[in-house]
């Protein structure tokens, strides 16, 4: 990745990643039964022309969603279509955004009327996980510290740990090295260094860790067909304590 080194790349970094969370969170708040996740789709991308940013997704590599929106079983790449949300779906969210050249990058699961326990702790393992890795992203840690703070908390609480898909470095590009899985062991890879911006994405599983790619080409789903969950941070290395970019302002 090319580190962020000038206060104005930051403040851009800053500006796009703002924009992808408050596109997030406004897009959270439609999640209901009833809704499809093309109507999802459709609200977020009138969301971000409001902003005067443009979907980071729509035609990155094919992919024909301004957001990925996963139901379920479905861990990432959700494509936005006819599927309709239903009480005790759970539903994954990732929205990225191009704001003046700069990426920004979020994602999170919500839980529509779930009442299940068990589903309800995989979320906020999840959460957690992503929390305790932000709080390893420190100038002078190993890269692999992140990952293994993802991998420690999800197995602690025993849930699977997507191996195939891995978080990324992030600035003028979707995806830049290095990439981040959420697996291994502590003190390995990359030195973390001031100007470094991350986008750290743990996804769990409430089975079997291994994944599939749906026929779509795109979706990606549990093998076992059991429950997933995603959730991502954009963050910004300091010399002290590292950065969210994706905190949308109350």
């Amino acid at each position: 990745m090319i580190p962020i080194k000038t206060p104005a790349e930051l403040q851009r970094m800053r500006a796009s990643n703002r924009i992808a969370a408050e596109v997030l969170r406004a897009t959270v708040a439609q999640v209901r039964p009833g809704v499809t996740t093309a109507e999802l789709g459709e609200f977020a991308a009138i969301e971000m022309k409001r902003r005067g940013a443009r979907s980071a997704f729509l035609g990155y590599r094919g992919f024909p969603g301004h957001i990925c929106v996963s139901v379920n079983e479905e861990v990432v790449h959700g494509i936005p279509g006819p599927r309709v949300i239903h009480v005790g779906d759970i539903v994954s969210l990732d929205v990225g955004v191009v704001f003046e050249g700069f990426v920004g990058d979020t994602a999170t699961t919500v839980a529509v009327g779930v009442t299940d326990a068990d589903a309800l702790r995989l979320i906020a393992t999840a959460e957690q996980a992503l929390k305790e890795a932000i709080s390893q992203a420190k100038a002078g840690g190993r890269l692999s510290d992140i990952s293994h703070a993802v991998e420690r908390v999800a197995t602690e609480a025993g849930f699977g740990v997507v191996r195939d898909f891995v978080g990324h470095g992030i600035g003028r590009r979707m995806h830049e090295e290095p990439q981040i899985p959420n697996f291994g062991p502590p003190g390995r890879g990359p030195t973390l260094e001031p100007g470094m911006t991350l986008a750290i994405e743990p996804m769990l599983t409430m089975g079997d860790w291994r994944v599939r790619v749906a026929a779509d080409g795109w979706t990606v789903v549990t093998v076992d067909g059991r429950l997933s969950v995603h959730v991502e941070h954009t963050i910004a290395i300091h010399d002290n304590e590292p950065e969210v970019l994706t905190l949308a302002l109350p």
